[in-house]
């Protein structure tokens, strides 16, 4: 099932340019982390306070069909807002390649915390440099799709 609602746009600039060419171009376009060359994939949920769908670009993580998304903010000392977004609605759009795929999200604990944090860190090795700034363990969640969509 689709999201639905009004779209708020990032206030970053870089963002909101990043999803209109990635949505735009249906992933041939704006699907790397800026001038990184690493993938992307774009992530809609729904605002946790404004109801409101928000679009975030996110390293591209994925593993079975399965996705990691890791609230990193760059090792900041507070998660992202879009963390707690997932938190209140666990259902989301992940956008790899084309077309958005509806997923269920669920936060990750423990060893599959681990394994998945593995991944992300191969993935994106700055994460590893992002966790040594923070004394917050950066959370995980794993996307999934939504069985019969």
């Amino acid at each position: 099932m689709a999201l639905s609602g009004d779209y708020q746009p990032s206030p970053e600039q870089w963002v909101r340019d990043q999803v209109e060419a990635y949505e735009s171009s249906g992933g041939a376009r704006g699907n790397t982390l800026r001038d990184t060359g690493l993938p992307v994939v774009i992530v809609t949920s729904v605002g946790a306070r404004s109801g409101r769908l928000r679009k975030t670009p996110l390293m591209r993580v994925e593993h079975d069909g399965a996705y990691a998304l890791v609230a990193s903010k760059g090792g900041a000392p507070e998660h992202p807002v879009w963390f707690h977004n997932l938190v209140a609605r666990p259902e989301i759009e992940l956008q790899d390649g084309p077309r958005p795929q509806p997923m269920t999200v669920r936060l990750l604990e423990g060893d599959e915390r681990a394994r998945w944090w593995e991944r992300a860190v191969a993935a994106f090795p700055s994460y590893a440099g992002y966790q040594v700034r923070t004394d917050r363990e950066i959370p995980v969640f794993l996307a999934e799709p939504v069985p019969g969509e």
